[in-house]
């Protein structure tokens, strides 16, 4: 029985299906583009990641709503290639949101060291 996908689910989804990409887990670059992105490792991904902050940045600058929606997507597909990369999930970064839920964001900037501003 296939796995019903919403909103609540994707991002989990999308993790497990990047991790059997990975070359360890018989990704193959032949058949899936993040197979191949994962294989060419940080220099491929991360050029991706860059490209497509920079398409949404002028996404919003030119106001296109849709356009602002289907670039953020892909910037935050890029972005779980990175952190399948480097063995992280969608959960981290989650986790590390609800714990600066609630701290004024000024706040928390100043409270980082000196060279993480």
């Amino acid at each position: 029985m296939s796995e019903q996908l919403t909103v609540d689910t994707i991002l989990d989804h999308l993790s497990r299906t990047l991790k059997s990409r990975l070359p360890a887990q018989g990704g193959d670059p032949s058949s899936s583009y993040a197979a191949k992105l994962l294989a060419k490792g940080p220099d491929a991904f991360l050029k991706k990641v860059g490209e497509e902050a920079t398409e949404l940045v002028m996404a919003a600058k030119d106001e296109d709503r849709e356009r602002i929606v289907y670039e953020t997507a892909d910037l935050w597909f890029h972005s779980l290639v990175t952190l399948t990369y480097f063995g992280l999930e969608p959960r981290d970064v989650l986790t590390e949101l609800l714990r600066r839920e609630g701290t004024s964001g000024l706040e928390e900037k100043a409270s980082r060291p000196k060279d993480q501003v």
